[in-house]
């Protein structure tokens, strides 16, 4: 199992829901990630994280089990990589990972909204 940080479209229940094929977001505990800053990918309302001053709010996943998380793989696609990073929870820092674009691919803006449109279901964490 691993613990997963969502930011973008899997912020929504019913998004999670769809393609983690449980609950919607029943464990997810609120978090916040320092020195990352959302970024729209060039193109697309789809999010991911670039390194940088900032700080972006977001939902723990403590324990997403293997099949969950080879649904959840799939929907996030060839294109997202895992990549490890800390977390603040109200029960202090944990180590997580989250799904995140080549930085190549964002927009110059700054911020995207987190549950970005979801009408793609190969994009976004």
């Amino acid at each position: 199992m691993r613990q997963l940080f969502l930011y973008g479209t899997l912020l929504d229940p019913a998004v999670f829901a769809r393609f983690a094929g449980r609950a919607p977001l029943r464990r997810a505990i609120p978090a916040r990630t320092q020195g990352w800053r959302r970024a729209r990918l060039r193109g697309t309302p789809y999010p991911t994280l670039l390194r940088g001053e900032g700080e972006v709010a977001g939902l723990l996943l403590p324990l997403v089990p293997a099949a969950g998380f080879a649904r959840l793989a799939a929907y996030e696609g060839a294109s997202y990589r895992l990549v490890p990073l800390r977390v603040a929870t109200r029960f202090g820092p944990r180590r997580a990972r989250a799904w995140l674009a080549p930085p190549w691919r964002a927009a110059r803006e700054c911020e995207a909204p987190a549950g970005a449109p979801s009408s793609n279901p190969s994009r976004a964490p």
